[in-house]
């Protein structure tokens, strides 16, 4: 059975314009101990598809499960067991922290929340051994957020994020604010976490090389809808969605020899507010015919557990 289960999930916003459809009817499962990763171009609901997910945002429609309960049934007190189980890695460490806490205050503030220690002894001990475990060293104890770089910012909501013994951990772009030396030590801080205690990530960004290195399944997102998933590697080997092909033709290549072909995407984006029913990407799309703007495609199986959202999938 699937750690976590979504099943048409939607989440809407009011807005003075009408409904903003930022995640729409998203079907995905995560497997125990894997890494999902969310791909696709700022503003097409990665994020907020991420939060809706561990109910930081109540979802408009459809289903969460996590180990094997609909938690969006659950009201907020009944959720609070297991809110323990899911936890969130932000994008922005500075933002993410409060700047009048200490270190060790940060690290301890949800332990303490949950009165998960019986002592203070007890409570030092645990804040001490998870910031050896994120490699925070013990003399940066009593310092404050504005006093660290942005590698031992994000290690402090790293640890915080574990302080609590999680499952699932939602990792919200956590290296984009960092340098790129940095951004590959807290990578590796995450996979070697994830091996030692069986955790289970969905990883959100917008570097498809990032996502390549550290995801087991892949999905991209074109406004609030899952456009193409597959295995990691089925991806990048043979993209079929449109949008999908763009996307990794702007990775660079590392050679002055080898001539990059990069797939431009023109048109005006689709409105993601009371969008008609018909394929968002189409205005951008160079396949696109009349069938595309006239109905919405639905997730088709081209094999290999490989789902991609176009009508033209099997043509181009």
């Amino acid at each position: 059975m699937a750690l976590i289960e979504v099943k048409h999930l939607k989440k809407y916003f009011n807005t003075a314009g009408g409904i903003l459809h930022a995640v729409d009817d998203v079907t995905l499962n995560i497997e125990k101990s894997t890494t999902l990763g969310i791909v696709g171009e700022s503003g097409c609901g990665k994020s907020t598809l991420g939060r809706t997910i561990i109910r930081l945002l109540e979802p408009t429609s459809g289903e969460v499960c996590f180990k094997g309960e609909n938690i969006t049934s659950l009201s907020n007190k009944e959720f609070k067991h297991l809110r323990v189980g899911m936890q969130m890695i932000f994008q922005d460490p500075y933002a993410s922290l409060d700047p009048r806490m200490s270190v060790s205050q940060l690290i301890a503030e949800p332990i303490q929340t949950y009165k998960l220690t019986s002592s203070k002894q007890e409570l030092e001990k645990r804040v001490s051994d998870l910031m050896d475990t994120v490699g925070l060293a013990a003399r940066l104890k009593n310092s404050y957020p504005h006093e660290l770089d942005g590698g031992r910012r994000q290690r402090i909501g790293i640890a915080r994020a574990l302080s609590l013994n999680p499952d699932f951990i939602v990792c919200d772009e956590p290296v984009s604010a960092l340098d790129v030396s940095i951004q590959a030590q807290v990578l590796n801080l995450l996979q070697d976490l994830q091996k030692e205690r069986n955790l289970t990530y969905m990883f959100i960004t917008h570097d498809m090389s990032v996502v390549k290195h550290i995801s087991d399944e892949i999905c991209v997102m074109y406004l609030g809808q899952v456009v193409e998933k597959c295995q990691a590697k089925e991806l990048f080997k043979r993209p079929l969605h449109p949008y999908s092909k763009a996307l990794l033709s702007a990775i660079p290549i590392p050679n002055i020899h080898v001539k990059q072909h990069k797939i431009e995407m023109k048109g005006e984006l689709t409105s993601p507010i009371d969008p008609k029913p018909c394929c968002r990407f189409a205005p951008r799309c160079p396949y696109a015919k009349d069938q595309c703007f006239a109905s919405e495609p639905q997730l088709t199986d081209c094999g290999n557990h490989h789902y991609v959202l176009c009508h033209r999938v099997n043509e181009i």
